[in-house]
């Protein structure tokens, strides 16, 4: 399902602070302009309900869940809203096997090797690299080094697209899109013009990685 999803398009949408009156429209415009992972923050407004509004308008193809969940209650309020992805912002074992056990997609937040291969082994689907600012692309390069290469990299923290090139020339498989993407007040014009910008980098990255 989410390696699906980033072979459409690698990025995917964070939605801090989504209010359930907005989150058709902006989820609109953001299937529209490519995008088929979108994540509310549990810590966003009425976020189990953004998430049941988001499964009901978007296609089957995008990917809808939660991000910052921190517990494995959280993960069945997920599952119950018709989330399909769990994304952390830390490796709590017994939250990814909440996931697994709930057949949702869990990417677990890791800032070392030792806690990437040990989500991995507890199943984890894919690992956000967070904070990007501290594991920058030099990090990035490194640790494809040492992992079998069907492992799912996606950097989340401060990227614009003017930073995804270097990351992806080393082997990101992704990116999580914050506040540069949307900030609560955003209109969904607004959203779709930042969601171009971020689709034509990331071809533009991928390109580039060909060459």
């Amino acid at each position: 399902m989410l390696k699906n999803a980033l072979q459409h398009c690698g990025l995917i949408a964070v939605l801090r602070g989504i209010r359930p009156e907005e989150v058709a429209a902006i989820g609109l415009t953001l299937y529209e302009a490519g995008f088929r992972v979108i994540e509310v923050p549990l810590n966003s407004p009425q976020p189990y309900e953004s998430i049941r509004i988001l499964r009901a308008t978007l296609a089957a193809d995008c990917v809808v869940g939660a991000g910052t969940v921190l517990s494995t209650a959280q993960v069945a309020e997920v599952k119950s809203a018709g989330g399909e992805i769990i994304v952390m912002p830390h490796s709590d074992v017994k939250v990814i096997a909440a996931a697994k056990q709930a057949a949702m997609v869990c990417a677990p937040g890791v800032a070392t090797l030792t806690e990437a291969f040990a989500a991995l082994a507890a199943g984890a689907d894919a690992l956000k690299m967070f904070p990007a600012e501290q594991l920058n692309p030099s990090v990035v390069k490194a640790w494809r080094a040492v992992m079998p290469r069907e492992v799912t990299l996606i950097p989340v923290g401060s990227i614009t697209p003017a930073a995804m090139a270097p990351f992806v020339a080393v082997g990101a498989s992704g990116f999580g899109l914050g506040s540069a993407l949307y900030r609560p007040r955003m209109s969904a014009t607004q959203v779709g013009q930042m969601a171009d910008e971020f689709i034509a980098a990331w071809h533009s990255a991928q390109k580039q990685k060909s060459i």
